[in-house]
């Protein structure tokens, strides 16, 4: 019995969430002759966990977005609940707790506009009116993006129907945030989350801005059974609906013919012939390395990838500590800290390994999850994300002591802020570096967070490029480079776009046959 069919309606590369929920939107439609090649040996991409001498870790997922209550599910629960996917979502505790060390400012924030505006108006007072309606205006821009990422409409009704949305779009997140008029204080405790999108508040185009910050404020989740019940309940779903999924089946070769996919060929050798792929792996590598003849890859298609600059990648540290969180100086869910928050100085930081990271991100498990580690114990990961570039000249002689030095730097900045030297408690930790991610995803140059969100090149504008940067007809792209860009919520998204576009090619097919 052969070990592939002679051929297959779809072929996905990769069965991380994107390629998931690819399949799960293609299903749902009726196509269900799909492949899934996945070259690890377990589904979900960085969406995942490691075991240690009996302790499960998170390697990733800090908190989930757009999931929303059962009650009133946001777009990504949404998905899951339409698909049959039942995850087990844990509120977290509170957004953020910001901190400068030596500086009067240390806030937390927590979920709810007026509830976040009332706490930024205690620390900074006479704020509110101002930072509600900010939020306000956030939360008026996000709901026409989910409206305009699946209703294209002329530019006259976006106007007429989306004018706060028309207003800002081509503006930076620091010019729209300036006519408020706010303290420095509050402009600082509003700034946090531009780390996960990866852009300095001067290029972060207030569009992304807007999105990040009202889903976030509406509040996240973590599952119970870490990032990695995702993955086998996608899977598992995805199997039940008629996929074949296959792991270690690493995909070397895209095969296009006169401007079309026909097919793909695995590193062991496999020629499997399809319809259309959706790939996980990143433009950057499928455009230069994988299509075969790569004369059939368009000049437009090289020049997209240069013209695209990279997100960030992550530096973390990830430990199993003996003691409870308060024991270890964890007083928080997720703190935000360091010695700025100016982005633009945070970035020139980054941009070099040379000196300590002025800026991490903390998470301590327990406080969303107490039954993450056993009784007794606690989970903690502090983050750094930063480009990719400086680690490009990084020897392999040279990599561990970095790595270690890196850690205990980054350790060291939050012991600044909690008074606890908590490094004779570890009795677990791993650390890792885009050498890390490259190695066990494959993704391009370490990256997790795909192309970089700038004025020049964001979520919008790929929108209206869509059609455009469609090369070679049958290929779609699913995972973190997708319009949607970064964080596990997003790849949902970016799955999600990548079946549309077979879907609607299909229909196109189909309409033409008539």
């Amino acid at each position: 019995m052969k070990f592939y069919k002679d051929h297959y309606q779809v072929v996905i590369i990769g069965g991380a969430l994107a390629g998931m929920a690819a399949a799960l939107q293609l299903q749902s439609k009726g196509v269900t002759d799909i492949l899934i090649l996945e070259k690890h040996n377990l589904p979900g991409g960085l969406a995942t966990d490691f075991v240690r001498n009996g302790f499960e870790i998170e390697a990733t997922l800090h908190e989930m977005m757009s999931i929303g209550t059962k009650e009133a599910p946001l777009k990504v629960g949404q998905f899951f609940r339409d698909m049959g996917v039942d995850i087990d979502w844990l509120p977290v505790p509170e957004c953020y707790r910001a901190v400068l060390p030596n500086s009067d400012l240390d806030v937390t924030l927590h979920e709810g506009y007026e509830r976040m505006a009332r706490e930024i108006d205690a620390a900074v007072p006479g704020t509110y009116e101002k930072v509600h309606e900010l939020m306000l205006l956030c939360r008026r821009v996000y709901d026409s993006m989910n409206i305009l990422s699946v209703t294209p409409m002329s530019k006259v009704k976006m106007l007429l129907k989306h004018p706060d949305f028309v207003k800002t779009v081509g503006y930076s997140a620091t010019e729209v945030i300036n006519t408020f008029g706010l303290p420095q204080k509050a402009v600082e405790l509003l700034t946090p989350y531009w780390i996960y999108v990866g852009n300095r508040m001067d290029d972060l185009p207030f569009t992304i801005y807007a999105f990040l910050m009202a889903d976030y404020f509406t509040g996240s989740y973590v599952c119970r059974g870490y990032s990695h019940e995702m993955s086998m309940k996608m899977q598992q779903k995805v199997l039940e609906n008629g996929a074949q999924f296959e792991f270690r089946q690493e995909v070397e070769k895209i095969l296009v013919k006169d401007g079309k996919v026909c097919g793909v060929r695995t590193k062991r050798g496999d020629e499997i012939r399809c319809d259309y792929v959706i790939s996980g792996p990143y433009p950057n590598k499928v455009y230069t390395q994988m299509i075969e003849p790569l004369s059939e890859v368009p000049q437009k298609a090289i020049q997209m990838v240069n013209g695209r600059a990279l997100s960030l990648t992550p530096v973390s540290v990830i430990a199993v500590l003996e003691g409870t969180p308060e024991e270890n100086g964890l007083m928080n869910y997720s703190t935000f800290s360091g010695r700025t928050m100016d982005t633009n100085k945070i970035m020139e930081n980054y941009s070099n390994l040379t000196e300590p990271y002025n800026y991490i991100t903390t998470i301590c498990l327990n406080y969303a999850n107490p039954n993450c580690v056993p009784k007794g114990y606690c989970q903690v990961s502090i983050t750094a994300l930063v480009p990719s570039k400086p680690f490009e000249s990084v020897t392999e002689e040279e990599y561990y002591d970095l790595k270690r030095r890196l850690a205990n730097e980054m350790m060291e900045e939050y012991i600044a802020i909690s008074g606890v030297d908590f490094r004779k408690n570890i009795v677990e930790i791993e650390v890792e570096t885009p050498m890390t991610i490259a190695h066990y995803v494959g993704a391009w140059k370490g990256n997790i967070y795909g192309y970089s969100h700038s004025l020049k090149d964001h979520a919008v504008a790929r929108l209206q490029m869509k059609e455009a940067d469609h090369f070679i007809q049958g290929l779609e792209f699913a995972g973190a480079h997708g319009m949607s860009g970064d964080g596990m919520g997003p790849q949902i998204t970016n799955g999600r776009a990548a079946a549309k576009g077979v879907l609607d090619d299909l229909a196109r097919k189909e309409a033409e046959a008539k």
